[in-house]
């Protein structure tokens, strides 16, 4: 069951993407979330009106979804860029597909006209269903991330959402 996530959710958020973290490219970085840093990211997501998502099961948070500025500046302001995760234990099990249908709906009635996803070349199974989800990949940039004593590539996708009942965005 795909809900809208709580503070009360963080440790189990957070608890996902820290192993993502230590343990593959699908995060550009190697730092993980301490509990006051999930806290700022999940208030400033919030105070900014963008959605953050859980996908929910027997055994708690299964993965996690949410989206964000793409860039800052304000001619972007229709443009939002889309992190998915799952836990281990739950990947393959069409969780993150879920997720990321819900975000590119809740991108769509917020009259979002682009969602944009970065994924490290070597992930062929993000890349693959973003491909089944209407994204186009539109960019590959080289060696523009270092982990794990390696370059990594990264690939950028896109994905046109359809125009909402209200098309007189300015």
């Amino acid at each position: 069951m795909i809900d809208n996530a709580s503070r009360h959710d963080l440790p189990q958020i957070l608890a996902i993407y820290n192993e993502v973290i230590r343990n593959s490219t699908a995060v550009y970085s190697e730092e993980e979330f301490t509990p006051a840093r999930g806290e700022t990211w999940f208030d400033a997501k919030m105070g900014h009106g963008f959605p953050m998502v859980v996908a929910r099961d027997a055994s708690g948070i299964a993965g996690f979804g949410t989206f964000g500025e793409f860039r800052a500046w304000p001619c972007y302001r229709h443009s939002v860029e889309h992190s998915v995760h799952v836990r281990a234990d739950r990947r393959g099990q069409g969780i993150g597909r879920e997720l990321v249908v819900e975000l590119l709906a809740r991108a769509a009635a917020g009259s979002k006209h682009v969602m944009i996803a970065g994924i490290d070349a070597d992930n062929a199974v993000s890349i693959g269903l973003h491909r089944s989800l209407g994204f186009t990949s539109v960019g590959h940039f080289h060696e523009v991330g270092f982990k794990f004593g390696r370059w990594l590539d990264l690939v950028f996708m896109q994905c046109i959402l359809p125009p909402t009942v209200d098309s007189s965005v300015k």
